[in-house]
């Protein structure tokens, strides 16, 4: 059996910010506007990508810019699996509500797979949300001019 190794096409120069995709179910809005604001100084260093109301949202309470996708339910999940898969998305974090079920269950489906078919990091909750965003403090003050 041979392995096959699936890479995402990346752009010939090298992004100087970071792209985060942030998504979150309705009964989790608040929470990763929370999360939001716990990272801000991460964040804001970001370029940001959201599903709609949690874009706006995140928008309105932390005051970061956040480029605004359709809403999940109207195709916004798919949006940003595209995203995902021409390689211009580095992480996702996407807070879902596993305790009800969502009309959309197949899009979801497929944006975390896509983030595995592409070798996206995939936070679904705070504490790997919390994870996810420690790395990239590091990798953020890693690139940074020594003062």
């Amino acid at each position: 059996m041979e392995h096959k190794t699936i890479t995402s096409p990346r752009r010939s120069k090298r992004r100087p910010d970071s792209v985060v995709a942030l998504i979150a179910h309705d009964a989790k809005k608040v929470d990763i506007v929370m999360f939001a604001s716990q990272h801000i100084e991460t964040l804001s260093q970001c370029v940001l990508v959201a599903t709609g109301a949690t874009g706006s949202m995140i928008a309105d309470n932390t005051g970061m810019q956040v480029k605004l996708m359709l809403a999940g339910p109207d195709g916004g999940d798919l949006q940003i699996g595209g995203l995902i898969a021409s390689g211009e998305i580095d992480m996702v974090i996407f807070f879902r509500d596993a305790l009800t079920a969502q009309p959309h269950e197949p899009d979801i489906s497929a944006l975390l797979r896509v983030c595995d078919v592409h070798n996206v990091p995939l936070a679904t909750n705070p504490a790997s949300g919390h994870m996810l965003l420690r790395y990239l403090e590091h990798q953020l003050g890693s690139l940074r001019p020594a003062a």
